[in-house]
């Protein structure tokens, strides 16, 4: 098969160009290297700009030069999707540069990665703790800064994602009928957090975690319990009334008050 001119050329391109990299990096001309990493960075080559930056910070770092050059390699960290690092480097350059026209933006980038990196509420949320202290620290520092609303808004769905995490973790215990652990889970899941938008279902679960584990007590233990089991019933009914749940808390009442003799 015979290979096209235009890619064979495309591909000496390729080859000689990434031979001029080499040499670049390996070259002790500090000045065409840091030349070189802005032409990149502005070429939006993110990961060969960087490269350079690194190995020429430290020569720069005691320079009029160096708020630039650092400020530009946490924004290839960005680009290049290393949130950790890049958080990182925006939070030294806020704290090295405070009063840097970048700060504010630093201060905000430092928080908004690790936004980023909060992952699905199912799993650890210490991303999801950080940016939101990271984002209070910002409005804060920077109270009259455009992007306060941004910020709130970016808490909230954070705090979401908490609730539903606490949500889960409740749910999880009771679903595997470890209904001590369960109501325990589900009274700090309410309390933390009281006006989620799960609060009806919890209320519910904490109510049938407290029947189940009555039912399933010692005979000496179930009158007690089966009395918690009716003040959780009134104070469900109290506030969801007319519950899609319905159906189940009034079997519950009905067990519960035939125990008790009501």
């Amino acid at each position: 098969m015979r290979i096209k001119p235009f890619i064979i050329l495309i591909i000496v391109l390729l080859v000689s160009g990434c031979g001029e990299y080499e040499k670049l990096l390996k070259s002790s001309d500090y000045e065409l290297k840091k030349t070189m990493a802005l032409q990149y960075y502005e070429e939006e080559r993110y990961v060969r700009a960087n490269e350079l930056l690194i190995q020429i910070l430290p020569r720069y770092r005691a320079t009029g030069e160096a708020e630039n050059l650092i400020w530009i390699s946490s924004k290839c960290y960005y680009n290049m999707r290393d949130y950790m690092t890049a958080s990182a480097s925006f939070k030294n350059f806020a704290d090295s540069y405070a009063y840097s026209e970048n700060a504010e933006e630093a201060t905000f980038m430092t928080a908004y990665c690790d936004y980023m990196m909060s992952p699905r509420p199912s799993l650890d949320q210490s991303h999801t703790l950080a940016a939101i202290e990271s984002f209070v620290y910002f409005q804060r520092r920077f109270p009259d800064s455009p992007k306060v609303e941004e910020s709130r808004q970016l808490i909230k769905e954070l705090e979401d994602k908490l609730v539903e995490k606490s949500y889960i973790s409740a749910r999880l215990y009771y679903d595997s009928k470890q209904y001590k652990a369960a109501m325990v889970a589900l009274s700090n899941s309410l309390k933390e957090y009281p006006e989620t938008n799960f609060r009806e279902e919890l209320l519910f679960l904490k109510l049938e975690s407290t029947y189940r584990y009555a039912e399933k007590s010692i005979s000496q233990k179930q009158k007690e319990r089966y009395q918690n089991t009716l003040d959780e019933y009134y104070s469900f009914i109290e506030e969801f009334p007319e519950s899609e749940f319905a159906r189940e808390v009034e079997k519950i009442y009905k067990t519960t008050a035939d125990y008790l003799n009501i």
